[in-house]
């Protein structure tokens, strides 16, 4: 069973004193329904489970009066044996996207107070979801708690692989103290990182590749949930942007082949205008499928403050997927080292699906002048840059900017590739596997 960091936060939220219902939000496959029906398990008497897409039914019971204990009558009425105990029961709403009134019911939940209540959705970030006739949800801003639920992020794929907490504070010990991993755990953790590279954090594709090792059987399993993800865009989205959605999307392997990634319309369609695709690939960002990387007009904190919001990079959320998008064969490629002018592409979407799992915003910096450097976080309190290397390879940029500090304000950098643990001249060099735990801010 994999272990999940969702639990904590979960934990956490029922121990809180008059919470409010809480919503699972993340992309589709990303295991909220497992973990949300585990937890509840393990930590109340009774569960009550609704599924709005396998049993649309029960939406019915949401008609008429937004009254919990009507609501409560008419579930049990078209659910054999369940039993509302106040205080000693939780009520999941799956899928809740396909039911729109029961997010409007959650705040008479919270008003009510008598039980808790989870719901989960994959599209519920999307602009203008609603049920198939079109039913726009009435959302019901504070009285609920949003916490967004990610595929497995690179740690809780080690946990997934055996590797333990000791071996992780080792890691975090050679960080903070800027020595080299030893040998052993290097070659391990570089072995890892590769073969995460592929299969990525959907949970049915990290079950297949530790009980199996089977990297057909992983890459089945992504190509399917690509095509529920293209599923989708044809049942929600607006029907004056389905179609473009679709050309957005598989547009991304083509953007990213690039030198210059930045987000081109002209490479989905000659001619295409933000205009017509602007909206579409906003329907992607919010169903958690893509992160969006913009580019900084300064190098200078708060980053969030100086972006070009028309200009940016489009990244897979998760990294299994973007390589299942790839042609049959790239998976070995990738294991084995052999993947040429685009493994920069491939090892860039790696450190985006890390950075993006911590829940951190992505930037990054060029200009026409033909400077750029691929990622610039905040990090322990100052501007830094973040330079990635599929193996490794020279900073000419990076150097350029750390050499002109009064121009650009940036006295910190890390270069991530096939490295151990160095410093050299400023630049923190690290290998990939290590971007995880660049946590501080």
């Amino acid at each position: 069973m994999l272990k999940r960091k969702v639990i904590q936060q979960l934990s956490q939220w029922k121990k809180t004193a008059g919470k409010k219902p809480l919503i699972i939000k993340g992309c589709r496959q990303c295991g909220k329904t497992f973990a949300v029906r585990k937890f509840a398990d393990d930590n109340y008497k009774n569960v009550i489970y609704l599924n709005f897409i396998e049993n649309p039914d029960l939406s019915i019971a949401f008609e008429g009066q937004m009254n919990v204990d009507d609501i409560i009558l008419n579930l049990s009425s078209m659910i054999k044996g369940v039993i509302f105990e106040p205080q000693q029961t939780c009520i999941i709403f799956d899928e809740i996207q396909d039911c729109p009134k029961a997010r409007t019911a959650l705040k008479f939940f919270h008003l009510d107070g008598r039980f808790d209540v989870i719901a989960t959705g994959a599209l519920l970030g999307v602009k203008g979801y609603g049920d198939k006739n079109g039913q726009k949800a009435s959302v019901p801003v504070g009285y609920e708690t949003i916490i967004n639920m990610f595929p497995l992020d690179f740690e809780e794929f080690l946990w997934a692989n055996g590797i333990s907490e000791q071996i992780i504070s080792k890691l975090q010990e050679c960080l903070d103290n800027v020595v080299p991993v030893p040998e052993a755990i290097h070659q391990r953790m570089k072995k890892l990182l590769l073969q995460y590279v592929v299969t990525g954090g959907m949970p049915e594709a990290v079950n297949a590749l530790v009980n199996t090792h089977d990297l057909n059987q992983v890459l089945n399993i992504q190509r399917t949930i690509i095509s529920e993800y293209e599923d989708d865009m044809i049942k929600y989205a607006d029907s004056s942007i389905k179609p473009r959605i679709r050309e957005c999307f598989e547009s991304i392997p083509r953007q990213l082949s690039k030198e210059n990634k930045k987000f081109q319309y002209s490479l989905i369609r000659k001619n295409a205008k933000a205009s017509h695709y602007e909206n579409s690939l906003q329907w992607i960002e919010d169903a958690g499928i893509i992160c969006r990387c913009r580019n900084l007009e300064i190098t200078e904190l708060p980053l969030d403050g100086n972006v070009e919001n028309d200009v940016f990079k489009i990244y897979m959320a998760d990294t299994g997927l973007f390589v299942s998008m790839l042609e049959d064969g790239t998976q070995s490629d990738i294991l084995q080292g052999n993947l040429l002018g685009y493994k920069g592409a491939v090892f860039e979407n790696l450190i985006a699906d890390i950075f993006c799992k911590m829940q951190r915003k992505l930037y990054y910096f060029r200009k026409d002048s033909g400077l750029e450097v691929d990622f610039v976080m905040r990090y322990k309190g100052e501007c830094t840059l973040v330079e990635v290397k599929a193996v490794s390879g020279n900073t000419k940029s990076t150097k350029t900017i750390l050499s002109h500090y009064e121009k650009y304000h940036v006295k910190s950098a890390i270069k991530l590739g096939d490295y151990n643990i160095g410093f050299k001249d400023n630049i923190l060099t690290l290998p990939h596997y290590l971007a995880f735990l660049l946590r501080e801010y």
